[in-house]
């Protein structure tokens, strides 16, 4: 098993930059990672749902796997998605991506066919067993149409303590959320899903993000976070007012239709993206500009 991984802090689920013709842009990926990283957040996430992973093929998902590895040259932690709904299928893709500059996997849910809790038990158990690698859980029943209770993460924490470590938890259930941080084992880590939600949660007492806007703006954001975890309210608050009006326009039509839209708009390349996800409207690029104005 790797060494336990730090999750404290900013993560980012990064997009996938692809050029006019759908292909992915290497060289603006090679570009994203190092901004982000030299720009203070605390860990990269590779191949979470912000990247489109469902419109990529397994050789893709590798390069894009190798680019970041190899941007990144162990300045920061590196988590990669390995999740699905095919328990079988998702061990094989961990065997075969490796550890080699991995520190972590991120494990979504499954989705579609809604186990049970205990389904879901022993669907994370049979990953767990089979990783070599530390494993974050992913909680988004807004998109898996299926939700990870307290209790079952709080069994997997217990069960598997120093090898399932942290969940990412995006139910938006604060109930569900404050029930794991109190009692989940010693350094077992709850990590916010809902960039608006990240200063709520880290004052129940969650670790840090998994973020999205932190693809446009991880120097104001993960500076939000770092105020939040020092203590120091009033700053962070300051911060995330900051941030809220972009929070709520780059999920208004989906994402990363929104934070590829804003990017474009700071000068980071084109929005392109893959179907069934559509480029933002033209109302949404006009409001996501004005409030843009008040970064200068």
């Amino acid at each position: 098993m790797g060494e336990r991984v730090d999750f404290t802090g900013t993560g980012v689920a990064m997009i996938t930059p692809f050029t006019s013709d759908g292909s992915i842009d290497s060289s603006r990926l090679e570009k994203h990672v190092d901004q982000l990283i030299r720009n203070g957040i605390e860990y990269l996430v590779v191949l979470g749902t912000t990247a489109e992973t469902p419109t990529l093929s397994k050789d893709e998902k590798i390069r894009i796997i190798d680019i970041s590895k190899s941007v990144n040259n162990g300045r920061v932690p590196v988590v990669v998605g390995a999740g699905g709904n095919n328990t079988e299928e998702v061990i094989t893709w961990i065997r075969e991506i490796g550890t080699k500059g991995i520190d972590a996997y991120l494990s979504v849910a499954p989705y579609y066919n809604k186990p049970s809790q205990l389904g879901m038990k022993a669907h994370f158990s049979a990953i767990a067993s089979a990783s070599d690698l530390p494993l974050m859980l992913y909680n988004v029943p807004g998109r898996t149409g299926s939700n990870i209770s307290a209790q079952t993460a709080l069994d997997l924490a217990y069960e598997f303590e120093g090898k399932i470590v942290a969940i990412k938890e995006a139910s938006g259930d604060l109930g569900q959320i404050m029930r794991i941080i109190k009692d989940k084992p010693e350094g077992f880590q709850v990590i916010s899903g809902d960039d608006a939600l990240t200063l709520p949660m880290i004052g129940l007492g969650a670790d840090g993000v998994v973020s999205v806007i932190g693809n446009a703006l991880p120097e104001l954001f993960s500076g939000m976070v770092r105020d939040a975890l020092s203590g120091d309210i009033k700053a962070a608050r300051e911060k995330h007012y900051k941030l809220l009006p972009f929070i709520d326009l780059i999920f208004r039509e989906g994402s990363p239709t929104g934070v590829k839209a804003l990017m474009e708009i700071l000068g980071f390349g084109q929005s392109n993206l893959r179907l069934p996800l559509i480029p933002a409207t033209q109302s949404l690029q006009n409001e996501l500009k004005e409030v843009a104005k008040g970064l200068k």
